[in-house]
């Protein structure tokens, strides 16, 4: 199984990309391979469809996408909404590259839950006909610390983490023999 996770921030030591960090700690002790994206480390230029040459970044994101058979998208929510610098990604992506996979939705947000962050993700991965895990993340106030194992630090963020995660990998499993079987 092949796992691209896209965190969505260009802010150093986010929540969104360190919780991402704990999932790639928990999808690696399964043995599923995993792709790494960080907008901060992997600038886009602003998405335009009158562009003609497709920037070497850009390219790197979609081979990352399209060879994934599932995806986890963390951003952290800016005044109700996804981050730019998410969004900005997602426009460069389109149904052929997200269409059928699923995708388990993370935030971070600075009052209690992200869900309008959340809500606009998955309606994001709808329009590019992805299959939303029926589970998410949303790392609210109080809950942005983590341990030195990196994972969070409070008991019950780590289990709902660890469940959702376990979901969505249940999810892929399902999906991709779904697809298999159909071959």
């Amino acid at each position: 199984m092949k796992i691209t996770l896209i965190a969505g921030s260009n802010r150093e030591g986010a929540t969104s990309t360190s919780i991402l960090r704990s999932i790639e700690s928990l999808l690696n002790a399964q043995n599923i391979s995993v792709t790494f994206v960080d907008l901060r480390e992997l600038p886009l230029p602003l998405y335009s469809p009158d562009a003609q040459a497709i920037h070497p970044n850009v390219q790197r994101l979609a081979e990352a996408v399209a060879v994934a058979e599932g995806l986890v998208l963390a951003t952290p929510e800016y005044h109700g909404s996804i981050s730019g610098v998410l969004k900005n990604a997602l426009d460069y992506l389109h149904g052929g590259l997200v269409a059928g996979k699923p995708v388990l939705s993370v935030s971070a947000a600075g009052g209690p839950m992200g869900v309008s962050s959340l809500l606009h993700l998955q309606s994001i991965v709808r329009n590019l006909h992805g299959v939303n895990s029926p589970e998410w993340i949303s790392i609210g106030a109080g809950f942005h610390s983590f341990g030195s194992d990196g994972h969070p630090s409070d008991e019950g963020m780590r289990g709902r983490v660890e469940s959702a995660v376990g979901k969505f990998v249940d999810l892929t499993r399902k999906l991709t023999a779904g697809v298999e079987a159909a071959i």
